[in-house]
């Protein structure tokens, strides 16, 4: 299972990636994140610290475009803005 640490380097390198091809802004699935762990779908998947990964990396100007009721599960989607300090 993917860790928290996985978690924040994947998302990392995927803002990274994105600033290198000159993007303003990324959007980041919480279930295409997990997926590209190879964490999710699963019977013990991460889901929830890899929401709360995604939700410790916003900043101001970042929006959430869609969230579960409970802000943990596959459907969060954040729209960050480029480039990350």
């Amino acid at each position: 299972m993917p860790t928290k640490d996985e978690f924040q380097e994947e998302l990392r390198a995927r803002f990274r990636r994105a600033t290198e091809r000159g993007a303003s802004e990324i959007e980041v699935n919480s279930g295409e994140l997990h997926r590209a762990l190879g964490g999710y779908p699963a019977d013990k998947h991460q889901m929830p610290t890899c929401c709360d990964v995604m939700h410790e990396e916003t900043r101001v100007g970042d929006e959430v475009l869609s969230s579960p009721p409970s802000g943990r599960g596959a459907s969060l989607t954040i729209r960050y803005k480029l480039p990350r300090r």
